[in-house]
């Protein structure tokens, strides 16, 4: 079994704040780092430090990025199909508050260049059985995912940044995961009690992930059974990469086992661990300090 993380490739440019910045206001940073990051980089790392051997397909600016590969490339993540194209590689600008609550602006750049034809041929080294991770950070999602399903391949989805192009993509996941902000926009209701089962309703052939921060995660699987998980609470640096990492490991320790408790368990560990350390693929912990975490227990 391969996994294929079709996704984005960003630059963090992450400042240090006082409070996140208000409409008209002017304020002072106390620090900037700038960090590899973009959804689709987080989740190959996560998922390749969880045990899983990963291929990234993407693009990386013409004359920007080089250190989004090496990171990659570091953490054993194959970037053979990466594309270097036109124009400026995609970026971020993140706030983070002293509480690690953060507010982001992203910048697609080269994440919005995927054609037809760099999409197909991707898809061509990839069979049934195989995996395919995506979010809503790049172009051509609906054509990714349309090919994927004819060869048969299992379609993992966290629709964020969540918009009505993010949700017409869930239908055809086999893996959902959404934070209680997306379960609302999907479900129509913001009561978290509520969400797992409206979220199984809609769409009931996927293993729905449910994930609450603090307070944990659920999950429904297609035949209608549920599973709640605690949050394991650390003092939060920065919650920029926790959504990503809970996926990649949720994903790796599923195939691994096939036991979704197995999967949330070290899911809500590793994103617990991220969650106390700052920036986004840098704060994403490897397997064995996760296991080691969890027989702590």
């Amino acid at each position: 079994m391969k996994v294929l993380s079709f996704g984005s490739l960003n630059l963090d440019h992450v400042y240090a704040v006082p409070h996140i910045i208000r409409p008209g206001e002017t304020i002072s940073a106390w620090g900037k780092e700038l960090y590899c990051g973009g959804k689709g980089l987080n989740q190959s790392i996560a998922a390749a430090r969880a045990g899983l051997s990963v291929c990234h397909a993407g693009g990386i600016g013409e004359s920007e990025g080089d250190e989004l590969l090496e990171i990659l490339s570091s953490n054993g993540v194959d970037v053979s199909l990466v594309e270097r194209r036109p124009g400026p590689a995609g970026h971020t600008i993140i706030q983070v508050d002293p509480e690690g609550h953060n507010s982001i602006i992203v910048f697609g750049g080269s994440n919005q260049a995927n054609t037809d034809a760099y999409i197909h041929s991707v898809l061509d080294r990839f069979q049934a059985g195989d995996y395919v991770i995506l979010q809503n950070e790049i172009n051509g999602n609906a054509e990714i995912i349309r090919l994927a399903r004819e060869k048969g391949m299992k379609v993992v989805l966290n629709p964020s940044p969540f918009d009505e192009s993010a949700a017409a993509l869930c239908p055809d996941a086999d893996f959902l995961f959404v934070n209680e902000t997306e379960a609302q926009g999907l479900t129509g209701t913001a009561a978290p009690e509520e969400q797992l089962s409206a979220l199984h309703a809609r769409f009931p052939r996927a293993i729905a992930v449910l994930t609450l921060g603090e307070h944990g995660s659920r999950c429904a699987e297609p035949g209608g059974k549920t599973y709640i998980q605690e949050a394991y609470l650390r003092p939060a640096a920065d919650t920029t990469a926790a959504g990503d990492t809970f996926t990649g490991y949720f994903l790796a320790l599923y195939a691994e086992t096939g036991d979704i408790p197995t999967a949330l368990r070290a899911a809500a560990m590793a994103s617990s661990i991220a969650v106390s350390r700052p920036g986004a693929a840098p704060s994403i912990p490897r397997r064995d300090e996760v296991d080691a975490a969890l027989a702590a227990l």
